[in-house]
């Protein structure tokens, strides 16, 4: 186990080091932006508007409204990720790796906007009906070539696989050792209720997964945040020296202090791009496959929605638990994962209240995961084998939720940012490619002076 832990690790620090994904996420994430011409600031505010108060466009094709595609995929998206996450990279690159965290959210919201316009703009109907879209398919169908068919191959396989990591053990993992810890219940309980809970519901399809993450995703990330102001109000007077901190560290690096170990710099951008992109998502193409079910007659309109889930997860959610880390001193503890997420909270909560928000925020986050990255994989094997396969990879995907619970996955972490490396760079290689497409039909969306308002022409 040693040895492969080694070598998982080797393959991690490739992928994940400064020759490969790293620039390759920042440098396609900033060229979309200015081809884009910085859409995520000048349209972010018609994009919320779209997202959570229009919500959906009447009698468009799509499986799912904007709002419950913008759900599905904060569902995947405000997982562990947020809270572990966020506290290992905190721990392993220091209070600076909050900063390279919100820089991958900023340019990533490019980058989603650009996955879920494609999703949306290649998308097809499935054996049954249902909308299927993403990197599997625009990535094919958009690079008229042998090559855009290796890549959209390539990616439909990395997905596929991927789900069971950072979908799927990884949130059953930490959610078993979380309650374990706090409330003293044995791993294959809760693997049990979770394997239960979200069979459930995906055995209904992307219909019952919108349907309930609209539902649950917006309580689990107000009650959370909540939790976390009152952390941060608790010690308001620490903030100023906080935030110099946070940007401070974030291009010098980390000197050791207290249980901390110290960080260079290239650690800091390391651990804040590769937890920043396992918590937003931007770049692996998962946008595209959720916005694919839209409901929606532009993939313009949709792609605007998209881009606010990486606000949501990453400017607010990822925000408020790093700042509650720094500004406790917590980060200091040498704990990880979770549990220095915890130490934080009980920091400014009264009581035990802490640790439970952070335990039950885990659950909820967690749980919501496993939904959405379940339809992830199911659409990819839908792109390998056709529609005959998604019912049993939706059985297997549940029975791996119990597994992931009660197994001891030392390597798990390591696991699922090497799958995230894999299917991020096909997908970053097809965006590049199809960018002249994307920014050309942006354009001329915004050229008509009624693109404020659904009209008729649209659905011509």
């Amino acid at each position: 186990m040693e040895g492969l832990e080694d070598t998982l690790g080797e393959v991690s620090g490739f992928v994940w080091g400064p020759w490969l994904l790293i620039p390759l996420l920042l440098l396609t994430g900033l060229y979309l932006t200015v081809v884009l011409r910085v859409i995520q600031f000048r349209r972010l505010t018609y994009s919320l508007w779209l997202a959570l108060v229009k919500r959906k466009e009447e009698g468009a094709e799509g499986d799912i409204s904007h709002y419950q595609a913008l759900s599905v995929a904060l569902a995947a998206t405000i997982g562990v990720g947020n809270i572990a996450g966020v506290a290992t990279a905190i721990f392993l690159g220091g209070p600076g790796a909050l900063v390279w965290m919100w820089i991958t959210g900023l340019v990533g919201m490019a980058t989603k906007y650009s996955e879920a316009f494609l999703g949306v703009r290649f998308r097809r109907v499935d054996a049954k009906g249902e909308q299927s879209g993403g990197p599997q398919f625009y990535l094919s169908e958009g690079i008229k070539n042998g090559f855009g068919t290796f890549l959209a191959i390539f990616f439909a396989i990395a997905a596929s696989i991927a789900a069971f990591g950072i979908g799927n053990m990884v949130q059953s993992n930490t959610v078993a050792e979380a309650v374990n810890d706090e409330f003293g219940i044995a791993a294959w309980v809760t693997g049990l209720v979770l394997t239960i809970g979200a069979g459930i519901v995906i055995i209904g399809g992307i219909r019952w997964i919108g349907r309930f993450a609209a539902l649950f995703v917006p309580f689990m990330a107000i009650a959370y945040v909540l939790g976390a102001t009152w952390v941060i109000a608790v010690n308001i007077d620490a903030l100023p020296s906080t935030l110099a901190l946070i940007f401070g560290d974030a291009f010098t690096g980390t000197a050791a202090t207290g249980g901390f170990a110290g960080a260079g710099l290239a650690a800091v951008i390391r651990y804040g791009v590769a937890r920043g992109i396992f918590s937003n998502e931007s770049g692996l193409g998962t946008g595209g496959i959720a916005a694919a079910a839209a409901q929606t007659t532009n993939p313009v309109r949709q792609a605007l929605v998209s881009m606010t889930q990486t606000f949501i997860d990453t400017l607010v959610v990822v925000s408020f638990t790093g700042i509650a880390i720094v500004i406790t001193g917590a980060w200091t503890s040498g704990e990880t994962g979770a549990v220095l997420t915890q130490m934080a909270f009980q920091e400014g909560l009264p009581g035990e209240w802490g640790s439970i928000i952070v335990t039950l925020g885990v659950v909820f986050f967690a749980f919501s995961t496993l939904l959405g990255w379940s339809y992830f994989g199911e659409r990819n094997m839908d792109r390998l084998f056709g529609r005959v396969a998604v019912v049993p990879y939706r059985v297997v995907f549940v029975i791996v939720i119990f597994v992931g619970a009660v197994t001891e996955l030392e390597v798990v972490w390591t696991f699922a940012d090497i799958m995230n490396g894999l299917m991020a760079l096909p997908n970053l290689i097809g965006l590049l490619l199809l960018s002249g497409l994307i920014v050309r039909e942006t354009r001329a969306f915004f050229a008509d002076p009624n693109w404020r308002v659904f009209v008729e022409k649209d659905k011509v």
